[in-house]
C-alpha cells in the first residue's frame, strides 16, 4: 500500500516512518511519498529516515517529491500535517493577538483562527487533487487546528477524511499506566471538540477507574492535568479537562505568564527547529540523534508556561521515546490505517462528523469523540450529554469555527469578523477588528484568502 505525507519535509514525518517500520502486518505500508514545498528540509528529513530504516530490510520505500500530482496518485492513505506560512507566521499568529493581551496560541483562540484562515484554502486544493488521483483514500488531517481544517475538507471527500489528535488517547494511557492497568483494555468516555474536551469516565473491564485517580493526590499530581489545573479545580469539575482548556479556565493568568516570558513558542521552535535543519544540512551521520536531541527540547517546552516554567527554561524534564505517549499520535495514525485496510475494528478518539453523536450541535460539525474504526470507514459512537458548560462552550466555539470556514471559502472579510469577535478568548468587537486588521496587515496570505486589498 502507498502512504503519501503531504508535509514530508515536517519535523513531525520521523514518529510516522518509524511507526511504519514496526509494522510487521499484512496489509502493510511498502511506500511513502514524501511531498514538501521545500526541497532543502525534504532533503534533510529523507536523509533521516533512511538512517532510522538501515536496520530494517523490508522498510517501506521512500519517495521524496516536491510536485504534489505524483505523490498523491494512487495513495491508499494520506497524511497530511503542513504549516502553511511556516514558523515565520506562526509567530505572528502569537505577536499579533498578544500585542492586544489576547491569547494567540496556534490552535486556540485568535492565533489558531488566522492560522486556519490561510490554511483551509490550500488544504482545500490538496482535497481536490486527492479526489481526483486517489478516490478511495483515507485522509488522515492533523494539521491544525485540525478540527477546523477537518471539517472545512468534508465538502470535498466527506467521511473519507478524519482529523487525529493525541492529547485524548495519550492521556488514557498515562491513567492506565499510573494504576499499572494493561492500556489496550482500557475504554475511554470523552467528548468534545479538538482540544477542548473532557475525559469524563475511564472503563477498564467496564469499571470506572478515573475516581481512583481523582481520589489520590499522588496519582493526580503526577499527571500533567494536575500540574496545569490543580487538584482542587479537576475535583471540583470531576472530569479531567484537556490541557488545551487551561487557556480557557484560567485565560488571564494564560496570557500573563506568556507575556512575561522572554519567548513565545513560536520564537523558541523557530530558533530551534532552524538550528536543527541547518546542522543536518552540515552533518553526514548521526542524524538520528540530532533529531531526538532537538524532539527532547520540543517536548520539554510543551505548554511550559501553564507548568510554571517557560520556553527556554522548561519545569519539567523531556519526555523520551520509552514514554507511553511519546509517539502518540503515530501509532493512532497506523492504527487507523490497519483497522480500515486489514478490517481489524478498533476504538479511537477521533474528530469526525457528529452525526447526531452529541445533541445541540449540527449532525454534519466535526466532533472528537470515541469512534469505532473498520473496513467500512468510521463509525462515532453514541454517548451521553455534556453538561451544560461543556455544551455551551463548544457550541460557541463551533460557531466561530464555521465562521471561520465560511471565511476562507467565501472570501468573506465579514465572517472573518465574526469569528474573531466571537471567540470566548476575544468576547470584543474592538479588539476582534484590531486583531483582524492585524492579521490582514501582517500576514499577506490572511488578506488574500479574505479577498482584501493591503496597502504596502
Amino acid at each position: 500500500m502507498k502512504l503519501t505525507i503531504l508535509g514530508g519535509g515536517g519535523f513531525r514525518t520521523p514518529y510516522v516512518y518509524q511507526a511504519l517500520l514496526r509494522d510487521t502486518g499484512s496489509p502493510r505500508i511498502t511506500e511513502v511519498a514524501l511531498f514538501d514545498i521545500d526541497a532543502d528540509k525534504l532533503e534533510g528529513m529523507t536523509r533521516v529516515l533512511k538512517e532510522m530504516a538501515a536496520d530494517f530490510p523490508d522498510a517501506p520505500r521512500l519517495i521524496p517529491s516536491t510536485e504534489p500530482r505524483s505523490a498523491i496518485e494512487g495513495a491508499d492513505f494520506v497524511f497530511a500535517a503542513i504549516r502553511v506560512g511556516g514558523l515565520a507566521e506562526r509567530r505572528c499568529d502569537e505577536h499579533v493577538a498578544l500585542d492586544l493581551d489576547v491569547l494567540g496560541q496556534e490552535t486556540t483562540g485568535p492565533g489558531g483562527l488566522a492560522y486556519a484562515l490561510r490554511t483551509i484554502p490550500v488544504m482545500r486544493e490538496y482535497a481536490k487533487l486527492i479526489k481526483e488521483l486517489a478516490p478511495n483514500a483515507y485522509l488522515l488531517n492533523f494539521t491544525n487546528p485540525a478540527g477546523i481544517i477537518t471539517e472545512s475538507l468534508q465538502e470535498i471527500l466527506g467521511d473519507r477524511v478524519l482529523g487525529i489528535c493525541d492529547t485524548p488517547s495519550g492521556l488514557g494511557r498515562r491513567v492506565a499506566a499510573l494504576l499499572g492497568l494493561d492500556h489496550e483494555r482500557v475504554q475511554m468516555d470523552y467528548v468534545g471538540l479538538n482540544h477542548l474536551g473532557w475525559m469524563r469516565r475511564v472503563l477498564y473491564d467496564g469499571r470506572d477507574i478515573l475516581p481512583s485517580i481523582l481520589d489520590d493526590d499522588r496519582k493526580l499530581g503526577a499527571m500533567e492535568e494536575g500540574q496545569i489545573f490543580g487538584l482542587d479545580w479537576i475535583r471540583t469539575l470531576g472530569v479531567i479537562p484537556n490541557e488545551y482548556l487551561y487557556y480557557y479556565y484560567f485565560n488571564r493568568e494564560a496570557v500573563r505568564n506568556v507575556l512575561a516570558s522572554p519567548s513565545t513558542r513560536g520564537d523558541f521552535l523557530e530558533k530551534t527547529q532552524g538550528e536543527f535543519f541547518m546542522e543536518l544540512a552540515g552533518r553526514h551521520t548521526n542524524t538520528i540523534e540530532l533529531w531526538r536531541s532537538t524532539v527532547n527540547a520540543r517536548s520539554a517546552s510543551y505548554m511550559a508556561e501553564a507548568k510554571g516554567g517557560t520556553q527556554d527554561n522548561p519545569s519539567h524534564p523531556a519526555q523520551t521515546e520509552t514514554d507511553p505517549s511519546h509517539q502518540g499520535y503515530a501509532g493512532v495514525a497506523l492504527g487507523v490505517m490497519r483497522a480500515i485496510s486489514r478490517n481489524e475494528p478498533e476504538t479511537f478518539i477521533l474528530n469526525v462528523r457528529n452525526r447526531g453523536t452529541i445533541s445541540g450541535l449540527p449532525d454534519d460539525a466535526v466532533v472528537e469523540v470515541p469512534t469505532m474504526v473498520d473496513a467500512n470507514g468510521v463509525h462515532p459512537l453514541s454517548t451521553e450529554a455534556p453538561r451544560l458548560d461543556q455544551i455551551g462552550l463548544m457550541q460557541q466555539v463551533k460557531a466561530v469555527e464555521r465562521h471561520t470556514i465560511s471565511a476562507a471559502v467565501n472570501s468573506d472579510p465579514s465572517e472573518a469578523l465574526k469569528a474573531f469577535s466571537l471567540h470566548p478568548l476575544v468576547n470584543s468587537v474592538n479588539v476582534g477588528k484590531q486583531l483582524l486588521d492585524g492579521y490582514m496587515d501582517r500576514i499577506p496570505a490572511i488578506a488574500a484568502t479574505l479577498g482584501v486589498r493591503v496597502n504596502a
